[in-house]
């Protein structure tokens, strides 16, 4: 009975530090964007995406994680079968740069190497800063549309976002952890792709960047040179927010404190 209770005790102890473990690993896959310029794709995947992601596993239902994340997100109305968006003609690229910190639930008991589940759907939810810089090409070249303030706008080329998604999560080998996830990042701000509101007066424009911005503005232009829209109207869609999504592979490697066997 003694040994049988300090031999509990030892298991109890060493799994309580192999479930506090951590891990580290890395993401790949792809980024897309929802907003002004793709209102209705939500599964539109713009660029490849890659990340670096650190983990702690609280106990067999929690983690948490601290990840950044890097892609490209672009869109253009040229591209769009609706006629309206054709019209409008704008476009944009942004590189985009995510610092974020979310919690993991586990629907199964999982810890890696521990729990007698190798595998478990999770959700997760969270907070991140994202930063971004949307551009358009002139002429072959990239221009930065921030600094035009092509609705007479001013906006920060960061914002803070709401990370939620789901994901499936095996853990292959003792110390090896392969999982898949798409997360949706709500983002508190709409101008991800430079486009909000309403098209700004001509006369309100800065006179070193006149032509460019009413170019960059409204490149909506007949054979005659006239524009389509006029100033004040709409521009943007009616959502105050534009979103944007991860999705792809992780590889994380889990580091182990003691050897016990698994009691999950």
């Amino acid at each position: 009975m003694v040994r049988f209770s300090i031999t509990f005790i030892i298991v109890l102890f060493c799994t309580q530090l192999k479930a506090q473990s951590w891990e580290v690993g890395a993401f790949g896959g792809g980024v897309g964007y929802m907003g002004d310029l793709n209102p209705e794709n939500v599964f539109k995947l713009s660029n490849p995406a890659y990340g670096l992601l650190v983990k702690r596993n609280i106990d067999a239902a929690w983690s948490v994680k601290l990840s950044v994340m890097r892609g490209q997100i672009k869109a253009a109305d040229s591209l769009s079968s609706n006629l309206h968006q054709q019209e409008r003609n704008l476009s944009f690229i942004t590189p985009l740069t995510e610092i974020g910190f979310q919690a993991e639930f586990n629907f199964f008991d999982y810890v890696p190497s521990v729990s007698k589940k190798r595998f478990s759907p999770y959700l997760f939810a969270g907070v991140a800063l994202s930063m971004f810089n949307p551009k358009t090409k002139v002429g072959g070249e990239l221009v930065e549309l921030n600094p035009l303030r092509t609705e007479n706008q001013d906006y920060r080329r960061y914002t803070i976002a709401i990370p939620y998604g789901a994901g499936l999560k095996y853990n292959f080998t003792e110390k090896w952890t392969l999982g898949a996830e798409l997360g949706y990042r709500e983002a508190f701000s709409d101008y991800l792709d430079d486009v909000s509101k309403t098209y700004p007066v001509v006369s309100a424009y800065y006179p070193q960047n006149g032509s460019n911005r009413v170019n960059l503005s409204d490149p909506s232009e007949r054979q005659d040179g006239s524009r389509l829209f006029m100033p004040g109207s709409q521009r943007g869609d009616s959502r105050k927010r534009d979103r944007y999504f991860f999705t792809g592979i992780t590889l994380t490697y889990t580091f182990l404190k003691c050897n016990c066997p698994r009691v999950f």
